[in-house]
């Protein structure tokens, strides 16, 4: 079942993840790389949840993964998509799949970023996934 796009609530940006928002504005999905440990991870924050450094970098992420975990909320309106993406970075995020059929989802699928505009038109755009 292929369903209307939802409206999307605006990010609100702090000083950790203001750099994050503005990449967003510009079309590029970011992701802490830990200078002390080299691990990546999302979502931003300036301390390492990994290894606790406060040495942390944004880099750009490809914009392509695969589907870790998703779920179909059918009671909402639209119904939509919510799933853990495997960034091929290596990072998991919590994000929606759009423009698909609900039904056809699958663990693995691969998917790629397209960015989604939020309820307010200045706001920056939230990353979401389709099927690659």
């Amino acid at each position: 079942m292929t369903v209307k796009q939802r409206a999307f609530p605006s990010p609100i940006a702090d000083p950790d993840t203001e750099q994050f928002w503005s990449a967003a504005k510009n079309g590029k999905l970011m992701v802490g790389s830990c200078n002390s440990c080299g691990e990546k991870h999302y979502y931003p924050r300036g301390i390492c949840p990994h290894c606790g450094a406060q040495d942390i970098t944004l880099v750009e992420a490809s914009g392509k993964g695969e589907i870790y975990s998703w779920s179909v909320l059918r009671r909402a309106d639209p119904p939509f998509a919510i799933a853990y993406v495997t960034l091929d970075e290596g990072p998991t995020m919590m994000t929606n799949i759009i423009e698909c059929d609900l039904d056809t989802l699958a663990i693995g699928q691969r998917v790629k970023l397209k960015f989604s505009e939020t309820e307010e038109a200045d706001g920056p755009p939230v990353p979401t996934f389709v099927l690659d």
